[in-house]
């Protein structure tokens, strides 16, 4: 992997993309909406203007992250062998409570943990990446470490 480029998923990609396209979509109301508040009259006490003008800023600035964001995204294939890479969906048990939790492998922009999403760059999902089901991997997290034991690995969340 380059440090140029962060590998994400296709669907990550997809969604990012979308995002783009409806904010582009919205922007001519969010422009009007702002031309009308500005026709109101003194720009000083006028409440509709200050809010129209920080929710254009607002769709501008998302706008221009996301753009980045796909600017340096590279759309990551994972294979079809049984090892942790983007885009595969890992079950794993805590050794010690015995509690089992599955997640989503994703790229950096994509995470979504209330859509059980994590990152390569999370404490779990670094330590998962490149093992096999089976495996036993130590998760360094900020205030402890911790073993998980990999029972299943899939292919597209599945």
């Amino acid at each position: 992997m380059s440090d140029q480029f962060n590998d994400i998923t296709k669907e990550g990609y997809q969604i990012i993309e979308q995002e783009i396209a409806n904010l582009k979509a919205s922007r001519p109301a969010k422009i009007k909406a702002l031309a009308d508040a500005r026709a109101l009259g003194d720009l000083s006490e006028n409440a509709e203007y200050s809010s129209a003008k920080r929710d254009l800023r607002h769709l501008e600035s998302r706008l221009r992250f996301l753009t980045k964001q796909l600017q340096y995204a590279r759309i990551y294939e994972p294979s079809d062998q049984d090892i942790v890479e983007i885009g595969k969906t890992v079950t794993f048990e805590f050794t010690d409570t015995h509690e089992i939790d599955s997640y989503q492998i994703v790229g950096t922009p994509e995470v979504d943990i209330d859509h059980d999403k994590i990152s390569i760059a999370s404490p779990i999902g670094k330590a998962l990446l490149g093992h096999k089901t089976g495996d036993t991997v130590s998760v360094t997290a900020p205030n402890s470490e911790y073993q998980i034991t990999i029972i299943k690995i899939t292919l597209n969340g599945g």
